[in-house]
């Protein structure tokens, strides 16, 4: 079966580590590793922790569908 994967900047952190494979390294360089033991991981968006980090959240979501470009053609919709 397949699903869509669309990356916005409302997408939830965790969801995207969990369904994009190296989401996690691109979330890291921007947020730090602080983010991955923080619990709003499960429910804050790409554009929240970009606003906490004073990082246009729209340079993170382009990072990330580059990553998702060069995975598998899984299509899972997060946010």
């Amino acid at each position: 079966m397949e699903t869509k994967v669309e990356i916005t900047k409302d997408s939830v952190i965790g969801d995207v580590i969990k369904a994009i494979p190296g989401a996690e390294e691109v979330i890291r360089k921007y947020f730090g590793s602080g983010c991955f033991t923080c619990p709003g991981i499960n429910m804050e968006s790409i554009s929240f922790g970009a606003a906490m980090h004073n990082i246009d959240p729209e340079k993170i979501v382009e990072e990330i569908k580059k990553l998702k470009a060069g995975s598998d053609s899984r299509d899972i919709i997060i946010g």
